[in-house]
Formats: structure tokens, sequence, C-alpha cells
């Protein structure tokens, strides 16, 4: 069974493929006022049962009365939110159309449509991605079951119920102000309206990725902890803080050690502790391992990369990567200074004798946070997204104010402190969201799988879109020592989100799998599942599933198998 599948925080969408031939939490906190307590004693024994009528009268009064003051306190702030702000819809272009969010389904519905075939060998699972474009979480799928001799595709979606969610939920309206980008004083009073109606300033998101841990399944975003997901029902279960070890937010790019099965995880945060990393172990019962790591300050990191023994992450604004034990503390972190950069996915990370190599997707300019407070956001994401020439036409200035991300080495030796880091990639192309087969996280590997920015649609926009995706071959130096990439292209106007690399079964190479990936054609306006051969990756896709209603554009998918 291969369950397709893509899951946001506000819808998920998701496919699953099933082959069958035998049958083949609770509410945040809300700030109270402070409760008054008063504490009598009497010496005679009447008087203290006459004392036990009167204190439990005293009591249900004290009790409703705090109760009573919170809610008119809460129901005045309400109004006066409603009464200053005004929820609207935020307008799209129409070449943003497909960044515009969806209804919920709920309940299965099937796709008939399908162009080329579906595998045979084409493993049971659930392909699933997040969106971060909903205003809540919705987690969509596609299930193909084999029966009969055919295969039967379903589609769903649904949203993920995080905690703030539930809140505007019981209320049938948006209450969060929004509270990330803005003028400085606005964004001020939204947290701390935020934080007294509802004990939490900013929603709970759930819109960035999905990932499993012993044989359960996540969705998560880096401001709250994880949500457990049912990836056959779509049904939200609970947050997930690790028996209650675990309370900070929580990283979208947990990595699952090599040999032990442990997760390695980590979480910042704007106050101190900054950053701290933890280990979960393999039955995801206990966290066996947590530290801080003593940040001056706090830094956008939004993922980390392990080896066998070790653990990489990159630390925004210091121009630094830190290297240390698995198990190490602050003081055990080997610091390597680098060429200021932005680095949001890494590839994969292994040792080499002396050295440990990183590899990622790199850009001299990040788009995070976006354009200073007054400036024109449309101009400054449209120019970001230009390409900027062929190789031999590029220089620093113009890469500094270009998006442009490339495939990028850095060779960190534990011995002597030297780095060697150098452009993989041309600038012909950028490249994010890097995909591996998953067998080789921290391993030597040969191949990965990037999306490709269509640079003119995304300058239109001002959106990131992806025109195609890229197999790069680490093994394979082609012009001045750049490494050989493969293409695939989609049609025009045709871009996808959320690729994950599927492992065939009993495969004997690192690329004996397919590529699976949502597709959305903005011309007709349908949105497909592409599986690609990843052996034959610039052929046509084997098979094109089409959907029963549009997917919008996301962040990071993931497969799951059902039988691992």
């Amino acid at each position: 069974m291969a369950t397709i599948m893509s899951c946001c925080a506000s819808t998920f969408p998701v496919m699953m493929i099933r082959c069958s031939a035998e049958s083949r939490s609770s509410s945040p906190p809300r700030i109270g006022l402070p409760k008054s307590s008063t504490s009598t004693n009497y010496s005679s024994s009447a008087a203290a049962s006459a004392s036990a009528s009167a204190h439990h009268k005293i009591s249900s009064t004290v009790d409703i009365l705090p109760r009573t003051i919170k809610e008119t306190w809460v129901k005045l702030l309400d109004d006066f939110v409603d009464g200053v702000f005004e929820f609207v819809d935020q307008p799209y272009l129409p070449s943003q159309s497909n960044f515009a969010p969806v209804d919920e389904i709920g309940e299965p519905v099937h796709a008939t449509v399908v162009h080329g075939s579906i595998p045979h060998d084409f493993p049971e699972g659930v392909y699933i991605r997040n969106d971060h474009r909903l205003i809540l979480a919705l987690v969509q799928d596609l299930t193909p079951v084999w029966s009969d001799g055919r295969w039967m595709i379903s589609y769903n979606n649904r949203h993920v119920e995080t905690d703030t969610f539930k809140h505007e939920k019981d209320r049938k309206k948006p209450g969060f102000l929004p509270a990330i980008e803005g003028d400085s004083p606005a964004v001020l009073l939204a947290y701390v309206l935020n934080w007294l109606r509802f004990g939490s300033v900013n929603k709970y998101l759930s819109n960035t990725s999905v990932f499993e841990h012993s044989g359960k399944f996540y969705s998560a975003a880096e401001n709250h902890i994880p949500q457990e997901i049912d990836i056959l029902t779509l049904e939200t279960r609970q947050n997930w803080d690790i028996n209650g070890d675990w309370t900070r937010p929580f990283t979208s790019h947990p990595k699952k050690a090599p040999g032990t099965g442990e997760l390695v995880i980590m979480g910042i945060y704007p106050q101190k502790p900054y950053f701290e990393l933890g280990i979960v172990s393999a039955d995801g019962k206990k966290l066996v391992h947590k530290v801080d790591l003593k940040l001056s300050r706090c830094c956008l990191c939004h993922e980390i990369g392990i080896t066998r023994r070790l653990i990489k992450y990159n630390k925004k604004g210091y121009a630094r990567i830190g290297i240390m034990p698995r198990y190490g503390d602050a003081d055990s972190v080997h610091w390597f200074e680098v060429e200021p950069s932005c680095t949001f996915h890494i590839i994969n990370c292994y040792e080499e004798d002396d050295e440990v190599i990183v590899l990622a997707c790199r850009a001299r300019n990040s788009i995070i946070p976006g354009p200073d407070f007054g400036w024109n956001k449309f101009e400054w994401f449209s120019k970001g997204f230009k390409q900027i020439g062929a190789l031999e036409e590029i220089d620093e200035e113009s890469e500094d104010d270009s998006f442009l991300s490339r495939v990028y080495e850095w060779r960190l030796n534990m011995l002597s402190g030297d780095v060697a880091e150098k452009n993989l990639t041309g600038a012909e192309y950028s490249m994010d969201f890097p995909i591996i087969n998953e067998k080789c996280i921290g391993k030597k590997n040969k191949f990965g799988y990037t999306q490709v920015v269509n640079s003119d649609a995304s300058s239109i926009s001002g959106m990131a879109k992806y025109g195609g995706l890229a197999k790069i071959f680490l093994e394979e130096r082609e012009l001045e020592e750049l490494i050989k990439v493969e293409y695939h292209k989609f049609p025009g106007n045709t871009f996808c989100s959320g690729p994950a690399f599927v492992a065939k079964s009993g495969g004997v190479e690192e690329d004996d799998g397919w590529i699976i990936t949502y597709v959305h054609n903005e011309d007709s306006d349908v949105s497909q599942v592409y599986i690609v051969d990843a052996k034959n990756f610039s052929h046509e896709p084997v098979a094109k599933i089409t959907l029963p209603r549009r997917v919008p554009y996301g962040f990071h998918g993931a497969f799951m198998p059902l039988h691992p």
C-alpha cells in the first residue's frame, strides 16, 4: 500500500497507494487573575463545624469570582480586538493562485485518472506533505489499493488540529493577530494581545514537515512541539512532548541516527537557553540526552545534520559551523569559521578520514526574514528570484543580491581545523529542498535530488516556484570541478512541491527507487502526483495521478512505508 499525502497547518493533502492481494492537548493556558486565599482556625469543634459550612460557601464564591472576572476580562479584550482590527483575506495575483488555501474534505475521494502505470513493485505507504499557505493546518493524502487486478486510488485531506486551531474552531472565526512581520509596535501589540487572550503569542503552525519515529507519524513546525497524526485517517491525535521532557520549539528536520535509530532533535527560542539539542530513544518513549549549547544570542537554525558519531549544525549570523559528538555538550563543540552564507537545507553529512563533509544548498542571500519594514515586498522578492546569468558572468556582488541557491561542499578537518569549501553546481539553476535515499543519512552518498527554481515564474509572482527536479551526481565531476547534474523538467506553467525519495524494496543501488512529488498545472488548474524513475530521471514520469482537487504549493513532503 502506498499512500500519497499532503499535510499543512491548515490542511493535509494525502495520497495513499495500497497494493493488496491478500489484504497485500489540552488547550494552552490563559492568563488568569491571581486568586486570593484566606485561612481561619477555631479552637472549638463546634466552631470548626460551623466554619466548615461557611468555608464551603466562601470557597464556592471565591472560585466563581475569579472565573467570572477572567471571562469578563477576556471578553473585553475580544471586543477590543474585534472593534479595532479587521481580518481580511489576502489578495493573490493571478500568478499566485495556487498559493491560496483550499477547504478540508475530511473523507477519502476516489482518484480515477492515471496516465502511465504505478510500478508493480512500488511499496505500500503514505505520501504526505505540509502546506504553509493555509490558515489552518490541512493534511492531504492519496491511497491506491490493488484489488481485482487494478489500482483503486483515493485522496483525502484534513486539518491538523493544534491547540490554537481548536481555539479558533470553537470561536468559528480567526482570533490570533498576525505577529510575525510588520511595524515593530504593531507586532509587539499583537504579541501582547494574543498572549493575554490565548496564552500564546502566535498560532501553532504545524506547517513545515512530516516525519516518522518508532512507527508513529508527526506534523511539525518550528514554533511548537509536533502533533501526532494518524496517517490513514489523518486524525490529529495529540501533542508530542516526549513524556513532558521537551516543552520548547521542535525542529522541522529531526534526523535519525545511523545504526542506533535514535532521533536527534533541536529547538531554538528567543529567551535563554537559546539553543538546546536532544536525543530521543529509538522507541520514542524518553529523552535520553539534552544539552544547552550556551549560545550568547538567539539565531535562526532551521536544520541539523548528523554523521555516524557527530552532529553538525549551521549557526546563521556567526558564519560558523559547529561539530560535536552526539552525546557531547557545549564545551565539546568544535567550531569552524566559514564564509558568510545562508543554508536552510542540508543534503547530507558524513565522515571521511579526519574530515567531516557537509553537503547543502547554500545561498549568499537569505529569503528570510524578508525586506526591512517599509520596503515593497513584491519588488524585493521579485528581484531576488531573477536569474543572474551563466557561471562566467557571475560576480559576488550580483550573487549577494540574489536568492540563487547552489549545491555546496564544506570539508572540515577535525585535527587541523582547516576548512575547504566550494560550489559544486553552477549558476544556471537555483536548487533547494534536497532529498536523498534515507538509507544514506550520515553516510557517504552518490546521489541527491533537489527542486529546481523557475526563475522567471518566481520573479513574476514574487514567490518561489519550482519548475523541475534535479539529480546530482556527487562522485562525477564535469567542467571546472563541478558535479554532473541531470534535470527532469515539467511542462510549461507546471510546478512542484514536497518531493520525496521512495526506495525500491530489495533495491541494490542507491538510486533504485522513485521520486514522488505533487505538481500543479496553472493553465489547467489541475493538480497531479508524478512518480519519476530515479534511474531514468530525465524520462517522462512512469505515472501521473490526477487528483480530485487542487493542492496548494507547500514545503516538505515525506513517503512513509507502511511495511518497512
